[in-house]
């Protein structure tokens, strides 16, 4: 007798709250068929806006995709970019229905606009390394093979790879040095190797007492007869300075990149033997005393 009257009062209340439920799930779909016939014109507008905004929005990528081919866009970077656009396209239409249906978008805009701050801000740092990757992909101030130098932090060596947040460079010694993007898009590089020839400077004192028009000579033959000094190309020879023991002779000229620093060894050397040779003396620092009686 006890439990019928403690279960009594319990069932009842579940049967009011079961019952309250339904009466208010019941409601809620009698309010949303009631919206669907009174929207049902702008819900068929919608409908059809979104088939024809994401079959526009794959023609308006397959477009894209053709043209960045075209334009030999590194393939990683076709893929971000492609995947990126659809999405952005993807979401503009679902706005835009909702927008046509009547429910308002602008304050699921501001939330969306905040949110995209709020990770932009966390990953400040990623992200500027990620749009340097797109853009060194995109406009190429270097590629894969060449030799460059980050000016920023005297880094250089022959790119070995380049991805959409790193750059690796492998140096001389065949150390790998790997650089963010963001510093190679946000600070000056010089790229050694990107132009087909390079001009070679060689500056070397020479004695005052020297002729100058027998070095200027000798220094052509040597140009000369170095096959891989491009004959085509202005060959300079002139006096650059005058210094406190010599005078400061200049040698250019132009070779194919391939050739710059062995043929710079090469000629330096010969210069040196030439000189050597016609007794053309290359002065040096040097202190001279007069002993007095």
């Amino acid at each position: 007798m006890l439990l019928d009257a403690i279960s009594n009062p319990v069932i009842e209340e579940t049967a009011k709250n079961v019952e309250k439920s339904a009466g208010v799930l019941e409601k809620a779909l009698d309010d949303l068929l009631q919206w669907i016939i009174g929207k049902s014109g702008s819900l068929l507008l919608a409908i059809v806006f979104i088939a024809i905004g994401l079959k526009l929005v794959g023609v308006l990528v397959k477009m894209l995709r053709k043209s960045l081919k075209r334009s030999k866009v590194e393939e990683s970077v076709v893929g971000f970019l492609l995947s990126f656009f659809k999405i952005v396209g993807y979401v503009l239409v679902f706005i835009m229905a909702a927008a046509i249906i009547g429910i308002e978008v602008t304050s699921f805009v501001t939330i969306l606009g905040t949110a995209s701050l709020a990770v932009g801000l966390a990953l400040q740092g990623a992200l500027s390394n990620l749009a340097g990757g797109v853009l060194i992909l995109i406009l190429k101030p270097f590629q894969i093979g060449d030799y460059i130098i980050e000016d920023n932090s005297k880094n250089e060596g022959t790119v070995i790879s380049i991805d959409i947040f790193y750059t690796r460079l492998c140096t001389y010694d065949n150390k790998v040095v790997v650089i963010p993007n963001g510093i190679l898009t946000n600070n000056s590089l010089t790229n050694l190797t990107l132009q087909e020839k390079r001009k070679i400077e060689i500056k070397i004192l020479i004695d005052y007492d020297s002729n100058i028009q027998k070095v200027r000579e000798i220094v052509k033959g040597i140009l000369e007869a170095d096959g891989r000094i491009m004959k085509e190309e202005p060959k300079d020879i002139f006096i650059d300075a005058f210094g406190d023991s010599g005078m400061l002779l200049g040698i250019r000229a132009w070779v194919h990149t391939d050739d710059y620093w062995s043929t710079t060894w090469d000629l330096r050397e010969a210069v040196k033997e030439a000189f050597d040779a016609n007794q053309i003396k290359i002065p040096y620092q040097r202190l001279e005393v007069d002993m007095m009686k």
